[in-house]
Order: C-alpha cells, then sequence, then structure tokens
C-alpha cells in the first residue's frame, strides 16, 4: 500500500470519529455527522480502502479510545447503537464497490449504492438494537419500537446526507480522480 493510501485511510478513519463529536443527543441514538463521512469514505476510497477506514475505527474505539458518539472500550458492543458501527463498515464498502465498478459517475448510480449501503447500516443497527435491549438489558422492546426507535426519526436526514454526497460526488470525484 503506498503511504498517500494509508494517509486517506487515516483521513478518513479520523474525519469518521469527528463526526462522532457532532452530534445531537437524542437516546438511544443520537444523531451524527458519522454517515456523511463514511459515505464519502466508500465515495473516494473505493470497497477496499473504505473498509479499512472503518474497521479501523471500529478497533480504535474498541481498544479503549473514546472516539464513540458514547465513549469507547470492548463493551461498547453493548451499547445499543454498536449495530449502526457495523452499518457504517459495510455501508462504507458496499459503496465503494459500487464506485469500483462505476464506468461513469452520475447522481442516480451515486445515490443508488448510498441507499444500498445505508439499508446495511439500517438492517444491523435495528437488529442490533432490537437484540441488545431485549437480550443484554432485559427490557421488551417490539420490532416496532426498534423501528420508532433507531430508523424512522433518522431516515429522512440520511436520505437528505445521501443526496447531499451523491451531489458533491459528481462534482468532486471526477477532480480527484485526476490526481491519483
Amino acid at each position: 500500500m503506498k503511504t498517500k493510501e494509508m494517509i486517506l485511510i487515516a483521513l478518513f478513519t479520523a474525519l469518521t470519529a469527528i463526526g462522532a463529536f457532532i452530534k445531537i443527543p437524542i437516546p438511544p441514538v443520537p444523531i451524527t455527522l458519522q454517515l456523511a463521512f463514511v459515505v464519502y469514505a466508500g465515495i473516494f476510497l473505493g470497497a477496499k480502502k473504505a473498509f479499512i477506514s472503518q474497521l479501523l475505527y471500529l478497533m480504535i474505539g474498541l481498544i479503549g479510545i473514546p472516539i464513540f458518539a458514547n465513549g469507547g472500550g470492548i463493551t461498547y458492543i453493548f451499547q445499543p447503537t454498536f449495530g449502526y458501527l457495523i452499518g457504517f463498515l459495510l455501508c462504507a464498502t458496499v459503496i465503494g464497490y459500487g464506485m469500483d465498478r462505476m464506468k461513469a459517475i452520475s447522481f442516480s448510480r451515486v445515490f443508488g449504492w448510498g441507499v444500498l449501503g445505508l439499508a446495511l447500516v439500517y438492517l444491523v443497527g435495528v437488529f442490533y438494537l432490537y437484540g441488545i435491549v431485549n437480550l443484554y438489558f432485559g427490557k421488551a422492546m417490539t420490532m416496532t419500537a426498534a423501528l420508532q426507535t433507531g430508523f424512522i426519526p433518522f431516515v429522512v436526514k440520511d436520505l437528505i446526507v445521501l443526496a447531499i454526497a451523491a451531489w458533491t460526488a459528481v462534482r468532486v470525484y471526477p477532480r480527484v480522480q485526476r490526481f491519483q
């Protein structure tokens, strides 16, 4: 791996961490800017490097450095929001996969891959939320309640983030590719 690639991976790892701290604390799932940086990681790094950037983010947080929205450490796996972090890893990778195969970049293609990535964030995140609340915390939560807590309040905002990312990618991506 080239030095430039390692720097870009580290940059998107750091941006994802910074995005965790730009938040509106709504329990149990805060609104953060992480998704924007996760999406951009997929767009600009491609599948392999986006995966590494998000895996690195997870590893740094799990070893105890408080870079997640509510802290860090191995016990963070018991937080109701940890599934969304796993979903971020999948999201960046899927978007990167789509970008790697795109012959011509367009808003609809980038947005489409973004929707697929976002669907994975919510699929893993909501099921994880449901499981942790029911199994670990021992509280009764229906799947409907999990959707009302971890999906419905955020999906419109996240689709707007995707639209902005796709729109800016169409304008910026071709210029960035000239330097790689």
